[in-house]
Formats: structure tokens, sequence, C-alpha cells
């Protein structure tokens, strides 16, 4: 089983683009993840409304297949992001316990280690804008059984934590279906 983490970019959906893509970099790194995803069949979207708008653009985009449960799915495309409280013009503006939660995400992903991920402090999380920790907690379950990440995108523009990152599951059989994370 294949999962990928995206952020959930308002800017990926044409109603919202510009004459100038403010995300290149991590525009092209999540649609090379969705079509990577789309490699093995169908792909479930773990998302909240806004990510889940994102995600399904997404495997549009790349012709993919979405899934209609885990028994359809051979693939997760998690929609999440990190905190945009990391700087001072971030949209949330700075707050200093932005930074070392993001690192403390990262590590729990890079890794993976489901149980920090599992842990993560979600209402933290939402004082710091993160989008959708839940997801990033259901990411968890998804996560048991990978191995390491593949990181495509690990960056911050604007002062908001995005991350774009694959991982092969090689025990998909503990896996619960949970969309609405």
């Amino acid at each position: 089983m294949r999962v990928a983490l995206v952020p959930g970019v308002l800017a990926f959906l044409p109603e919202y683009a510009g004459q100038v893509d403010p995300v290149p970099d991590v525009r092209a790194a999540a649609l090379a993840a969705a079509a990577w995803l789309a490699e093995d069949g169908p792909v479930s979207v773990v998302a909240d409304e806004q990510g889940a708008r994102v995600g399904r653009h997404l495997l549009r985009a790349v012709g993919a297949a979405e899934g209609e449960g885990p028994d359809r799915s051979t693939g997760y495309l998690v929609v999440a992001n990190g905190s945009a409280r990391r700087t001072d013009t971030a949209p949330g503006y700075l707050d200093e316990r932005a930074v070392p939660y993001d690192a403390a995400v990262e590590a729990a992903l890079r890794a993976p280690d489901p149980d920090a991920l599992a842990g993560i402090d979600v209402a933290l999380g939402a004082a710091l804008l993160v989008g959708n920790p839940a997801a990033l907690v259901h990411l968890g379950t998804l996560l048991r059984g990978a191995g390491p990440a593949l990181v495509d995108y690990a960056d911050d523009p604007y002062g908001v934590q995005y991350w774009v990152m694959r991982w092969v599951v090689t025990d998909p059989g503990h896996v619960s279906e949970g969309s609405d994370a």
C-alpha cells in the first residue's frame, strides 16, 4: 500500500489561481505524489473539507481514480500541513511554539513514528493554525508497517510549514477508513 502526505494549499485549486504560481515547487511535488499513488490503483483521500477539495483536484489532475473505502483503495492521499504561525509575516503571525511543534511532527513523519503521530496535541495544533491536525493523527494509523519517508518537499514558504512525503506500507492489514480526519 502507498501513502502520501500533501498540504491543503488552496492555491492548488483553479479558482484560486493567479497569473504567477505562488507555490510552484510544492505544487509540482504534490502532483508527483498523487501520480505516484495512482500507479497502483484507486486512492482514498483522508482530509477535512478544504483538504478533500485539494486532494480530489490533485487526483483529477493526474487522472487518478478515487477509491471508495479501504477495500477498494491501494493508496491514501492525506491532506494536512504544519503551522501557519512560523514567522511574523505568516497568516497567523508568529507563535514561538510553532517551529518546535512542526519539528516534532516532521521527525515523526520522516521515521515514521506512528505512536508519536497518534500523540499529536490536536488542540495545540489548532492554536498554531495547523492544517488538519486530526489527519496527521490518522496518518499514524496508516503508517504502521511503513518504511522511512521519501521527502519530496519540506519547507515553510510564507511562514506555513508544508510537507510532501511518500511511504510504502508493507503490512497494511490494520488500515481503517477515516476520510473525515
